[in-house]
């Protein structure tokens, strides 16, 4: 991106996870999202989140057992026992033997419950982040050129980790609060109505305290997403940009843009967990003031007409008062979590929502040929050298049309925003293996014709022929891989030097790698390396200089042995000695090929077929060297600065 780093224009860093200004409501779909990741959810577990609910019942079937118990200990066992000369405690130790193994299968129930949460809450965070990757590799240019990586970025770490979160903890935590609540409740109408209605009346202005208290909370909580994905994503343009930073002396300003970044989310994340950590000893209190309530109002009963309230069932109501207001409590704290998590599945799912390229399957395809007796194409399988279009028919047949590498342009208007038009009425035609150069200042919009050759954008008005065929209806994949590209900015991946020219085609051999590297005259610096083509690179190749991992990109584009070539000042980080070695090479590779070179030293464009001199998103000229300078136009002052 152009401008100084980590100064953000309005076009720059505009994703999901941008810092967001005035205040920030929940969405109203937040119920909606919920619905999608648990349909998500239920799709690939619901047999485990079967026996994950099962569990719940048992285990909340169990506590309540042992909580009853209380009652038929103190009236059935205990309050005899105070009347009898000779205590029997044999049938007192046979209840008890039987509550035992009760209580046993509620542990062997929750740990087989965690277990299978674990599992879970993983297996979703393994899927949602290979969905979230396969879906980004779907996606097109413009969203990454739009988008911090750094924010997106924070989607696949701290959103798709709040997810699990939810998934593998609130969600079980919440259905397990609910079956507790009504099995209590349930239990406490059976042993006192009475006292019911009352633990009920109180235990509303806990839940309407925890629901003014949640509303509150959940703006910052979207908040502290939103700065979180932010400053991942100043950072990461930070890292990336450390040599300009350096070279410039902008520490200070760095730090200090980041500090106001921090401190935007540590304002948003202390806001949102003011609020919700808040929310805990209030409803402590809360519960306390109910358990209180309850067992004074329980005690007066119980001391009153001998029946109206055993002493037993006083104190198994009290158990279960403290077993009804802890879920409503645990169901208030995992509101907070919910509500953050949402946050982050509405950026997940944003990612996901983005529109795919259209592909093109079921469209024009790049196949192997060779001709047979009569001179026709046939297709086949082994690489012959003769690429051709393999075109449908209304019959529902093929036809193929030989690979030449002709691209026209007709009237094209294109744009990146609506409200700026970058490309103006292109008008360009081709020839079959004529190397075509791009010239012109910066800006000047010869980036774009390429990328509109690959469609990485489409065009908003005329059109564009690969071999007299729109490229709308050639497969994106099969158009891309008939063109090979250099581009200015190399990027190598880590792994060995042999693997990032390998990357050009990945069934090469290393004998056909090493064959690139020389048509290229890389393999003399490779061999100098200390494990030659084993030689690993990390961090983009920062232990080549930049003229050596420009020519393991060309090397890459050598191997592929594209069809077509595009090369965007493939030179442009060579020394000139070295650029003279290569040139050779370079020439060798593009022999037969059509190739559009994006040329800044206009040196090296001399013997191109056809110059395009471009300003301003418009050709001016067009031909060769020496037609361009007999006209004494544009090309002529670029090319001698006459009257620049």
């Amino acid at each position: 991106m152009a401008g100084t780093p980590g100064m953000r224009g309005p076009g720059m860093g505009g994703g999901p996870g941008r810092r967001v200004q005035g205040t920030v409501k929940m969405p109203p779909g937040g119920m909606k999202t919920a619905a999608r990741l648990l349909k998500m959810v239920l799709s690939s577990y619901k047999w485990s989140l079967l026996v994950v609910a099962v569990c719940i019942l048992v285990t909340t079937a169990t506590t309540l057992t042992s909580t009853l118990f209380t009652r038929t200990l103190i009236d059935d066992y205990i309050a005899p026992l105070t009347t009898q000369t000779v205590p029997d405690f044999s049938p007192l130790a046979l209840t008890l033997f039987k509550l035992a193994a009760v209580l046993l299968v509620g542990v062997a129930c929750s740990y087989l419950n965690s277990r299978l949460m674990i599992y879970v809450g993983q297996g979703m965070l393994l899927k949602l982040r290979e969905n979230l990757f396969e879906h980004m590799e779907s996606l097109p240019i413009k969203f990454f050129d739009q988008n911090s990586h750094g924010d997106v970025m924070s989607v696949y770490t701290n959103d798709v980790d709040s997810l699990r979160q939810m998934v593998g903890n609130s969600l079980p935590n919440v259905f397990s609060s609910m079956v507790t609540i009504i099995a209590t409740l349930s239990s406490m109408f059976v042993l006192n109505w009475q006292l019911t209605l009352l633990t009920i009346a109180l235990t509303g202005v806990m839940v309407f305290t925890t629901k003014w208290l949640g509303g509150r909370s959940a703006t910052y909580f979207r908040r502290q997403q939103n700065d979180l994905g932010a400053i991942n994503g100043f950072v990461e343009e930070m890292l990336n940009g450390q040599k300009v930073i350096k070279t410039f002396c902008h520490e200070d300003e760095a730090i200090e843009q980041f500090e106001i970044l921090n401190e935007s989310l540590r304002s948003s994340a202390y806001n949102a967990n003011k609020v919700a950590n808040i929310v805990m000893p209030i409803n402590g209190n809360l519960s306390n003031l109910i358990y209180v309530t309850c067992a004074t109002v329980g005690g007066l009963v119980a001391l009153g007409p001998a029946g109206a309230l055993t002493v037993g069932t006083l104190v198994s109501f009290l158990t279960l008062i403290k077993n009804f207001t802890q879920p409503v409590s645990q169901i208030s704290n995992q509101v907070n979590s919910i509500v953050a998590s949402l946050a982050g599945a509405e950026r997940v799912f944003n990612i996901l929502d983005q529109a795919s390229e259209d592909d093109g399957r079921d469209t024009v395809k790049l196949v192997n040929a060779k001709e047979d007796a009569q001179g026709n194409l046939i297709e086949v399988d082994n690489v012959t050298g003769i690429w051709a279009w393999k075109k449908p028919t209304h019959d529902g047949k093929h036809e193929l049309i030989r690979q030449r590498g002709e691209v026209d342009f007709n009237m094209v208007d294109f744009s990146y925003v609506p409200e700026k038009q970058v490309l103006f009425d292109i008008e360009l035609d081709t020839n079959a293996g004529q190397k075509v150069a791009l010239v012109g200042g910066t800006g000047a919009g010869k980036t774009t014709i390429t990328n509109l050759i690959n469609r990485f954008y489409d065009i908003q008005d005329g059109k564009i022929l690969y071999d007299g065929i729109p490229i709308t209806q050639i497969c994106r994949t099969h158009l891309r891989r008939s063109l090979g590209m250099v581009l200015q900015e190399t990027h190598l991946f880590t792994g060995t030097v042999m693997d990032n020219i390998r990357y050009g085609r990945l069934d090469a051999t290393d004998e056909e790698c090493i064959a690139a590297a020389k048509l290229v005259h890389a393999h003399d610096f490779i061999s100098r390396l200390a494990q030659g083509y084993n030689t690993m690179l990390g961090a983009d190749g920062g232990n080549l200089s930049q003229g050596e991992r420009q020519l393991i990109a060309i090397a890459r584009a050598a191997v592929a042995n594209p069809p077509a070539l595009i090369l965007d000042e493939a030179t442009s980080n060579i020394d000139t000695r070295t650029e003279r070695l290569i040139q050779q090479g370079m020439d060798s590779l593009m022999q037969g090929r059509s190739t559009f070179v994006i040329a800044h030293r206009l040196s090296t464009v001399r013997n191109a077929d056809i110059i395009v001199v471009m300003e301003h998103g418009r050709i001016i000229e067009q031909g060769t060297h020496h037609q361009l300078i007999a006209s004494k136009g544009k090309y002529y002052q670029l090319y001698t600065g006459d009257g620049i």
